[in-house]
């Protein structure tokens, strides 16, 4: 797995500028209620996710070989308790990818995640879980050591893949996902909010291109166990 040099926001000058995250975003996250939170949700976080998702999905395809398609988290089953992060997706599938591996960049209330996931809908989870204590070896290699692991898309918790290579934390959290239904897989960066990364919103851009470069592998690994959808 390997880190581009630079960042390919080729088509920056062609395509809508993205000017990045400020404050009032992650606070959106502190507003009590579902309907008043949602409305912050769409007034103010979801353009800029769908921004994301028109700027990244280009370069995205490109890098997987297949056609990747932006999916905004629309929090539709929610009757009661509001979200406590919101995300773009994306995958193969242009009608979802919750059952697909796939990339997510999104907020909680802390910070912003970039990363790759495999949740527990995933039919073939088991399938990567193997492939990936076969070469566990190699990810742990290859993985840079500030980027974090979690087991749980929806808590903010996750372990840095330093601390996780070396006490076997890596390889019992794949051991779980093989063998538990609702476990998950999730690996990627986090930016604190309040971090200056986040108001550059070009830079933020070619941030997110190279991290999913590095977790390419992944995705390739996770993409080939299963069948095609």
């Amino acid at each position: 797995m390997t880190t581009p040099s630079a960042p390919a926001a080729h088509a920056a000058g062609t395509l809508r500028r993205f000017d990045g995250f400020a404050a009032a975003d992650f606070d959106v996250f502190a507003i009590p209620g579902l309907e008043a939170r949602m409305s912050a949700l769409i007034e103010r976080v979801r353009p800029k996710l769908t921004l994301l998702g028109e700027r990244l999905a280009p370069a995205l395809s490109a890098m997987c070989g297949e056609e990747m398609f932006p999916h905004v988290a629309k929090h539709a089953r929610r009757t009661v308790h509001p979200p406590n992060d919101t995300w773009v997706a994306f995958s193969a599938n242009k009608r979802g990818y919750k059952a697909l591996p796939h990339f997510q960049i999104g907020l909680f209330e802390s910070h912003l995640f970039i990363q790759f996931a495999v949740i527990y809908e995933a039919p073939d989870k088991a399938a990567f879980a193997r492939r990936a204590l076969a070469s566990l070896a190699d990810i742990a290699r290859a993985i840079p050591d500030h980027y974090v692991w979690s087991g749980d898309h929806t808590v903010a918790q996750s372990t840095p893949h330093g601390e996780m290579k070396n006490d076997g934390g890596l390889a019992r959290l794949f051991e779980r996902l093989a063998s538990v239904k609702a476990a998950e897989v999730l690996c990627g960066i986090e930016i604190r909010r309040g971090d200056e990364r986040l108001r550059d919103g070009e830079a933020l851009i070619g941030l997110a291109e190279q991290t999913f470069e590095t977790l390419l592998p992944l995705y390739r690994m996770a993409r080939s166990a299963g069948s095609a959808v």
